[in-house]
């Protein structure tokens, strides 16, 4: 018993629960045989000896039916438990669960927690797209005197594996900069995106020194190739976006070379130095549950030098992602309703922190032209798909509140556009930082000027939305500053309880209207 990691006590449809002893590691969970998910027995349960483990929410649309249940040690293959489970109601008896997309392509939670076709049940072909996109990338960085390579889970699966990781879902590059100064590092990154958004491949940026390729498969799946920029500083490297560590320039320079999928790709000089800084020394052994555990020393630093303009990006890509599944909305807000009975039907909408995009969508669909911006562009992908099936007037555009480069130069755009415009920001003060709020302001002040108005909605701090952990309550009147500083005029503003109108909140909002003279 000591020597062993766990034992399974109960397995339902709603947890398991184990008698863990011994050290901690992992256990994959198998329906009818394919991993879904993983987890570790110590570090993901709770409890003391008797520990439990809820099914992960994003899981639970997928749990209707009945399948043989395996749980399985994922490095030593020992079955800890086998069943037939039944999850759901009487009605789901006669249905096998099936973790499939609506493409009808397997799916598998990914090391984000995050499901997609992880590579382990692509084909060569499928995932050829990837590795010529990879190739193109690191020709296009060679071009401008970057030298890169794969990084992270690429690099862990070309040296260990020679392949991809089954469990993984997306590819990595990196690469070492020449300078040693972040904010030479930024410009170099910036730099690299236009170069690569030149040479035709769609691009993302998501902090100072990292962006983001998007490449579409074979058969349409759509795959995040990123790239992470990284420096050598008095005797340390920092690669976006968990490593800072001591480290030896030769263990980078000159780069040697790796073999993934068939391919030959540059390597660092000593790739296993750089997979023992990202993984630790254990990054022989596999884990399909891997949860990095930067040093807070690191990610003060490059939360500093690099990460400033991605407040809580991350969180809400994710809370995007898991509703991708959900038809859109086809009302708009009582907030959009309010706007579109007040201004003109040639005004242009202008949706900030637009989400998934309904309220921008709903606008479009009555002919009326919108525009919807986000930083968290995976929300917006299938309002923007909708709206080109249907020629509709809806733009999407990328506005990131906590980066002035963003700010100001969107604002300077729209400004100068011709026509009346309305700006509505429904929980946007509430879900950025003090410096997005003052963002917002000025993104107002600069894009409503000569009478447009500003329609905004806020949590005050009554009830509890979802997702809470995003937003932050906020006091009518510190909204209200914040407006007037700003040059708006307030014309009015309500505190609406927990049930008011037609949105069936759950939690109290406070609504506030002004205009730009």
């Amino acid at each position: 018993m000591a020597g062993r990691a766990a034992r399974v006590l109960a397995v339902d449809e709603a947890e398991v629960k184990l008698l863990v002893t011994g050290r901690d590691r992992a256990v994959d969970a198998l329906f009818d045989g394919r991993r879904i998910w993983s987890f570790w027995v110590r570090r993901d349960t709770t409890g003391r000896l008797v520990r439990r483990v809820s099914w992960p929410e994003v899981m639970r649309p997928h749990l209707r039916g009945t399948s043989t249940v395996t749980l399985r040690e994922h490095v030593s293959d020992r079955v800890l438990w086998e069943g037939d489970l039944t999850f759901g109601d009487a009605a789901d008896r006669g249905r096998r669960i099936e973790f499939v997309n609506k493409m009808g392509l397997e799916i598998s939670l990914d090391k984000a927690n995050r499901f997609s076709p992880t590579f382990s049940v692509r084909t060569q072909a499928d995932l050829d797209p990837l590795l010529d996109a990879m190739d193109a990338v690191l020709d296009t960085l060679n071009g401008e005197g970057v030298a890169a390579f794969p990084a992270y889970g690429t690099l862990l699966g070309a040296v260990r594996e020679g392949q991809f990781l089954g469990h993984d879902s997306d590819a990595d590059l990196g690469y070492v900069s020449r300078f040693s100064d972040p904010v030479d590092v930024v410009r170099e990154s910036f730099r690299l995106q236009r170069a690569v958004a030149a040479a035709g491949m769609e691009t993302y940026r998501y902090s100072g020194a990292a962006f983001r390729v998007r490449v579409e498969e074979g058969d349409g799946i759509p795959r995040g190739l990123d790239v992470f920029g990284g420096f050598l500083d008095t005797g340390r490297l920092y690669l976006m976006g968990e490593v800072g560590t001591d480290y030896e320039p030769g263990w980078i320079h000159p780069l040697g070379t790796c073999e993934l999928a068939g391919r030959t790709f540059p390597a660092p000089a000593r790739p296993e130095k750089l997979l023992e800084a990202m993984y630790g020394p254990s990054w022989r052994v596999p884990d399909p549950a891997y949860q990095f555990e930067t040093s807070e020393r690191t990610k003060t630093q490059l939360n500093q030098w690099f990460r400033g303009s991605a407040y809580h990006r991350r969180e809400w890509e994710r809370e995007w992602s898991v509703a991708r599944s959900r038809p859109l909305p086809r009302k708009g807000s009582d907030l959009a309703r309010l706007a579109a009975r007040r201004e003109d039907p040639a005004t242009h909408l202008i949706d900030v922190g637009a989400g998934r995009g309904s309220d921008a969508l709903w606008w479009a669909r009555r002919g009326r032209r919108a525009t919807a911006y986000d930083f968290a562009a995976v929300g917006l992908r299938r309002a923007a798909r909708h709206a080109g099936s249907k020629q509709l007037p809806l733009e999407v555009r990328p506005l990131n509140l906590t980066e002035w480069r963003s700010v100001l130069s969107e604002g300077a755009r729209v400004a100068r556009e011709p026509g009346p415009r309305a700006l509505v920001a429904r929980h946007v003060v509430d879900a950025t930082d003090e410096f997005g709020r003052q963002s917002l302001g000025r993104f107002a002040s600069m894009t409503l000027r000569g009478g447009g108005r500003l329609y905004l909605e806020f949590w005050t701090g009554g009830g509890e939305p979802d997702p809470a952990h995003l937003l932050r309550p906020l006091t009518v009147e510190r909204v209200r500053r914040l407006v007037t500083d700003h040059g708006g005029t307030i014309q009015s503003v309500r505190e609406l309880d927990p049930g008011a109108g037609n949105d069936a909140r759950s939690f109290a909002v406070g609504r506030l209207v002004a205009q730009w003279g």
